[in-house]
């Protein structure tokens, strides 16, 4: 006897479900309802549609009615809504277009009725000139709106895949587009520690990104439409993208007696089986199994929303197939960027109290020998006996790949220690000896053997360095390029023979600038009795941490200069750059950091006064290095250029001031530095008299203090800190802040320095106190040297709020920097 079996929905679950038992039971009877003209498209693709990168409609079209019905001879009625169910008589309330209301029993139901798109009540939502994109219909309208002359603006309410996508398939049309996310982060699934890699992408490629910011309300016009942020901002543009998300589209089954999860989702067992006998369902209306942490959860991803149909059919077909669960392995294309993940991310791991730990590494997409090797950035999460929790991926290449084999691994069970043991594909070309999958293996492995002790970078900023010592072991350039504060330096090659620069008593993080030499440094030290932690993921990582997009400014937009075609980002100088002579070129692609640095300084020193250095390189970080190492050293970048993910510098030799960056703007080293060694009150008055005066002048100025001058930066008050009896001592003979301290002439027991004092009220000279003040209120870098800090005893805690620590390396790059050096 034949089976009639109903799917409510077509698409990824839907369609597929059909397809799939039409193959196991020839004779059965298929329906399919569907409630626009389309029953089965390929929805991920229309972002790329509207941006133009897919030029034909017809290619969004996987299966039309007609071919549904020539292949499968499955009866397929569009333009029909299902109304309703009737669960005990097995019957469904249809409206159809030309057919009008009636019912069509069942023997089977399958249900993929997907999601809608998320719509809030807020004001002037109902505009004509706002879109959701969920469907064909929706990609129609957005693209005839695009496609209108004077549409030039857009607005991306929504930093999730649609959000993202959409955002970079309009700038690519050419309109100047903002995009709205009301998180602190975009894209979710990923962790902000590797997600602002993409945020910093997109604010390169042109979008005016807004982070942590809702939408209050909108205002329609004639020809525009006003976007109001609940921070005020006001944004206008001629179209507004909502994608804040999606909702089951389950409320014509709210009364059948289907259970239903707290969101509306439909409640299924591992067959894909609702409570109600015969009735099953697909698809992103589904409450699903994390197949990680086994809690239920919903994941809208046209993957398992296949498989989950294709398990469906078996079932009805008598075939026993089980749907395992979820990972939520996703993908995503952002300009020149790969942006992957699977599994669980931090946050959610921390909400579910499941404990982990993480690394991050940093290595090159293939052999860095063999020309285009890039660099990437894989996390991976994990537990104490190795269970792989999640991983994520961002980069230029072999990004996919990576996370999909760590993907596999997951789902069969495997732990970090099988990344380890992974054979895969080697040839220079495509990856190297140890891919980077093997690496992440290794240094999880490290970790759960004991052999290293890490800290992650969102610890150690929030981790307590009073007793430790921050230990650079990357190389001098390196460090002079940018470093932690208050780091020391000793290179990795010199760390044995300095050893006893440092003390056992004291814990050392040590970094460089992916985890690797940080790793080797900590097992140096811990192998000679010192405590020690590696910084995972190195300065790289922590350093990615500091990117915050810009205040969105309606006026200030992406620079007409700033020309952007396809995935290729140029900062032109007046001479095209085919046009730029040279006398010497650097191939450094695929080299790491320092590694482009170096080379391009070996070149330079055997270049001669006004020649020119062209160099390419792939890593991302080049990009501002080279610009910091160009001033730093008096060389002149003549110009700087992105393509895709290679960067190309033309660099002129010269011994002068950097007289530009970048479009010949003005880069002159005028900064101003004061060493304040003295704990004298008349010196420190003098001293901050200088600095208030100099940066009056639109100067920046740093004030380094060290040894007895530590002493003006105390707080008036004691504060009790935990300290040894010889630091105790110090603290106690040394003068507790500015108030009182001595003249260095005539103090007479402290009556010089009341008189000063008094003399300075009487004639309306500011006080020491309020030029301090004066000083932070106004910029002033005051920064208390740690080395004097560990000498003296004295702790943070003991200084006025605002003072940096930093140590001599912090200083000498101020000090570069600057035309005055004054030492009081």
């Amino acid at each position: 006897m034949s089976k009639k079996v109903l799917v409510v929905g077509g698409v990824a679950g839907g369609a597929s479900a059909a397809a799939r038992l039409r193959r196991l039971d020839e004779n059965a009877e298929i329906i399919i309802f569907e409630r626009d003209e389309y029953i089965s498209f390929a929805n991920c693709g229309m972002p790329y549609y509207i941006g133009g990168t897919i030029k034909e409609r017809q290619r969004l079209l996987v299966q039309t009615p007609e071919s549904m019905h020539d292949r499968f001879n499955i009866d397929v009625r569009i333009n029909s809504e299902v109304l309703g169910i009737d669960v005990d008589k097995k019957i469904l309330k249809v409206k159809s277009k030309n057919s009008g209301i009636y019912e069509e029993s069942y023997d089977y139901l399958i249900l993929s009725p997907g999601a809608e798109a998320i719509k809030p009540k807020i004001e002037g939502i109902n505009s004509n000139k706002i879109f959701t994109l969920r469907n064909i219909p929706d990609t129609d309208g957005i693209k005839s709106s695009v496609d209108k002359s004077g549409v030039n603006s857009a607005v991306v309410i929504g930093g999730g895949y649609v959000g993202v996508e959409m955002a970079e398939n309009l700038k690519k049309r050419g309109l100047q587009v903002t995009l709205v996310e009301a998180a602190p982060h975009i894209i979710a699934p990923f962790d902000s520690d590797m997600i602002v890699m993409a945020e910093k992408e997109l604010v390169e490629n042109g979008i005016d990104l807004v982070l942590n910011d809702g939408v209050k309300s909108f205002k329609d016009s004639e020809h525009s439409i006003e976007v109001t942020l609940n921070s005020n901002t006001k944004i206008t543009a001629d179209l507004v993208i909502l994608a804040i998300g999606v909702r089951p589209d389950t409320n014509f089954i709210k009364d059948s007696g289907i259970n239903l999860g707290v969101r509306g989702h439909i409640l299924v067992d591992n067959k894909m089986k609702t409570n109600i006998e015969n009735i099953y369902a697909v698809g992103d209306a589904v409450e699903v199994v994390d197949f990680v942490n086994n809690q239920n959860t919903a994941i809208p991803l046209a993957g398992p929303a296949n498989k989950q149909g294709r398990i469906a059919a078996d079932n009805i077909a008598g075939l026993n197939s089980t749907y395992k669960g979820t990972q939520g392995t996703a993908i995503i294309k952002i300009f020149g960027l790969t942006a992957a993940s699977t599994g669980n991310n931090e946050r959610t791991l921390k909400r579910l109290s499941i404990p982990y730990k993480v690394i991050y590494i940093h290595p090159a997409s293939h052999a860095s020998y063999y020309p285009g090797a890039l660099p990437l950035s894989l996390k991976l999460i994990f537990t104490d006996n190795g269970k792989i929790l999640g991983a994520q991926a961002i980069g230029y290449d072999g990004v996919d790949k990576r996370i999909d084999v760590i993907a596999a691994t997951i789902r069969l069970g495997g732990s970090v220690s099988d990344l380890t043991e992974l054979e895969l594909c080697y040839a220079p070309p495509f990856s190297s000896a140890k891919d980077p999958v093997n690496m992440a293996g290794f240094v999880a492995e490290n970790v759960i053997s004991g052999k290293t002790d890490v800290i992650t970078p969102k610890e150690f900023l929030n981790y307590n360095r009073e007793n430790t010592i921050l230990l650079d072991v990357r190389s001098e350039i390196e460090f002079s390029n940018g470093h932690i504060e208050g780091a020391l330096n000793i290179p990795l090659d010199n760390l044995r023979k300095r050893l006893g620069e440092l003390d056992k008593n004291k814990e050392i993080i040590a970094y460089c600038q992916i985890g690797l030499r940080g790793y080797i440094a900590s097992r140096i030290l811990s192998q000679h009795g010192y405590k020690a932690k590696n910084l995972t993921g190195g300065y790289k990582s922590l350093s990615i941490l500091n990117f915050t997009p810009k205040k969105y400014d309606k006026n200030s937009h992406t620079s007409q200069k700033q020309i952007l075609d396809q995935d290729t980002q140029t900062v032109k100088s007046e001479v095209a750059l085919d046009k730029l002579d040279y006398d010497k070129s650097l191939d450094a692609c695929g080299l790491c950091c320092p590694g482009p640095l170096m080379q391009v300084k070996a070149s330079m020193d055997n270049l001669t006064e006004g020649q020119i250095l062209k160099v390419t390189a792939s890593d991302p970080g080049f990009y501002e290095d080279i610009k910091a190492w160009c001033q730093r050293t008096s060389n002149k970048l003549v110009d700087l250029n992105r393509d895709k993910s290679t960067i190309t510098a033309f660099i002129k030799k010269s011994s002068t001031k950097v007289e530009n960056y970048i479009q010949n703007a003005s880069s002159i080293r005028d900064n101003k530095t004061l060493v304040v060694f003295s704990g004298d009150l008349d010196k420190a008055i003098a001293s901050f008299i200088i600095a208030n005066g100099a940066v009056s002048m639109g100067k920046k100025v740093t004030m380094f203090f060290t040894f007895w001058g530590l002493n003006i930066l105390r707080k008036h008050e004691k504060v009790s800190v935990k300290k040894s009896f010889m630091d105790s001592m110090f603290g106690f003979m040394m003068p507790r802040g500015s108030r009182r301290l001595k003249l260095s002439k005539m103090n007479m027991m402290g009556m010089g320095a009341k008189m000063i004092r008094k003399v300075m009220k009487n004639k309306n000279v500011t006080s020491l106190e309020d030029l301090i003040k004066s000083a932070l209120d106004n910029g002033i870098e005051i920064v208390a040297c740690q080395m004097s800090m560990d000498v003296m005893g004295l702790r943070k805690e003991e200084l006025i709020d605002g003072i940096k620590i930093g140590g001599v390396g912090y200083y000498l790059g101020e000090a570069e920097d600057s035309n005055v050096n004054l030492f009081i």
